[in-house]
């Protein structure tokens, strides 16, 4: 049905030119996009660029009015040195190679579908680049989890596919709930974390590998039924109902293990944590861990627990005994500032945490005496909406559909290896793998790495990085 255009006598001005427009004050302020999934972007709204259906939402928390030139005052103890970002006047754009398409200030910029040419950096390398792109009409791809030469993909769909050799191998549907988050544990257990606020557990055949089951959730009904019948139990939630300590009753949008205590940690959009025991799938706590939505976490160095939210704080957790029963204590604020913290990951060896934002930047804080901020690394134009690790590299994935390759220099600096820009939309999920190496007797080689991307333009794409030495 055509939409007839009511004119008025002022049609005789001469509208305003595209060109015109871009270079107006239209674009100047915070602009939200929106894709066309029915979910939100917990706290990416606060910049240039937001996806909806994406395990970061709006921020619904309270904004108090105050002098933004001066923080919040914390305890100014030696674990509670918090950064606050635009307070900040040191810049650290010394320790990282800054791209040179990141400067510019080009109203083109702020479209989240701008076309993007293909990387060229290894073209003639053998050693990187991209080896295949597996693509099925599942929706958009929001987690990914590897796990020896199976990969699997969670998307909007409710399935979770199970690739082998970029090849369909396996998959299972949930009977509600986009796929947020998947973790895979040592003995082939898959947790996967659900939009309606489930965690179900799943295992393959030993018999048929390809088959896989559901063999249980998180919580479980025996511990449902158990806590239900007491009242404080309970908690009020926002919408004014009552609901299980246990149980999320939002969105689950991170999950992250620590099998060296038998752990698994699950983050919601309730503004929760959870502790979770492997062993007998035992909720052990209910932390009220932030103020907004619980956008991510990850287990790190020294029992340590990192959880990011879109109230802009990245928290540190550590479990210790309090009495005769051991919880999980806050220990340090690292970071508050006005944008959502999206993405988090943590490099083991050199006990490095990087906090990605939904400004495009990335903050890193090392292990010394304490956790000490070393730099902030700039290489995305929209919001970081995933991070990941391998060795001394540093993986990025930004809503400008752009990977970044970051390598971490003998000297805690870092540098920018390459941009890999084959995707077509959002990059929200990535992990990799390290490649085996050939034991045909030739010289030890750089690591390689094999990365899988997920992104909302419904594939993922497989790439091959080597960890070239400095």
């Amino acid at each position: 049905m055509a939409i007839e255009e009511n004119r008025s006598h002022n049609d005789h001005i001469r509208r305003m030119t595209f060109a015109a427009f871009l270079k107006s004050d239209a674009l100047a302020g915070n602009e939200t996009y929106h894709s066309d999934d029915g979910d939100h972007n917990h706290g990416v709204n606060k910049t240039a660029f937001s996806t909806n259906s994406d395990s970061q939402r709006p921020s619904n928390a309270s904004s108090a009015s105050s002098d933004s030139s001066s923080p919040p005052s914390y305890p100014l103890s030696p674990w509670n040195q918090t950064y606050y970002p635009h307070n900040d006047n040191t810049m650290s754009f010394s320790s990282v190679s800054q791209p040179p398409w990141n400067q510019t200030s080009s109203p083109y910029h702020k479209s989240p579908w701008i076309y993007q040419t293909r990387n060229s950096d290894f073209e003639d390398d053998p050693d990187n680049g991209l080896i295949g792109t597996i693509v099925r009409q599942d929706g958009h791809v929001y987690s990914l989890a590897a796990s020896g030469d199976l990969l699997f993909t969670g998307s909007d769909s409710k399935n979770v596919r199970v690739w082998k050799n970029l090849k369909d191998f396996s998959g299972f549907k949930s009977t509600s709930g986009f796929v947020k988050a998947i973790v895979i544990t040592g003995d082939n257990r898959v947790f996967t974390g659900h939009q309606d606020g489930k965690i179900r557990i799943w295992r393959g055949s030993k018999k048929h590998p390809e088959r896989y089951s559901r063999v249980g959730s998180l919580p479980t009904l025996k511990a449902f039924l158990t806590k239900s019948v007491n009242p404080r139990n309970y908690v009020e939630t926002r919408r004014r109902k009552n609901v299980l300590k246990i149980r999320h009753f939002d969105a689950v949008s991170c999950l992250t293990l620590n099998e060296d205590l038998g752990l698994l940690y699950s983050g919601s959009w309730d503004k929760t944590l959870k502790v979770w025991r492997l062993s007998d799938s035992k909720c052990l706590e209910s932390i009220e861990a932030h103020d907004d939505a619980v956008n991510t976490v990850v287990a790190g160095f020294d029992d340590l627990v990192f959880t990011g939210s879109a109230d802009g704080t990245l928290k540190v957790w550590k479990r210790e005994l309090q009495g005769k029963e051991t919880k999980h204590v806050l220990v340090h604020v690292l970071m508050k500032q006005e944008n959502a913290v999206t993405a988090l990951a943590v490099n083991l060896t050199d006990a490095v945490v990087y906090c990605g934002s939904s400004d495009g930047s990335v903050n890193f804080w090392e292990r010394q005496k304490y956790l000490t901020h070393k730099g902030t690394i700039h290489g995305h134009r929209m919001a970081v909406l995933c991070l990941a690790t391998a060795g001394s590299l540093l993986l990025s994935g930004g809503a400008d559909k752009n990977i970044c390759v970051w390598r971490r220099n003998s000297d805690g600096s870092h540098t920018c290896l390459s941009v890999l820009m084959d995707h077509d939309g959002p990059v929200k999920c990535l992990t990799a793998v390290e490649e085996p190496e050939d034991d045909n007797g030739e010289e030890k080689r750089d690591r390689r790495w094999i990365v899988y991307s997920g992104s909302l333009d419904k594939s993922v794409k497989v790439w091959r990085v080597t960890d070239y030495a400095a």
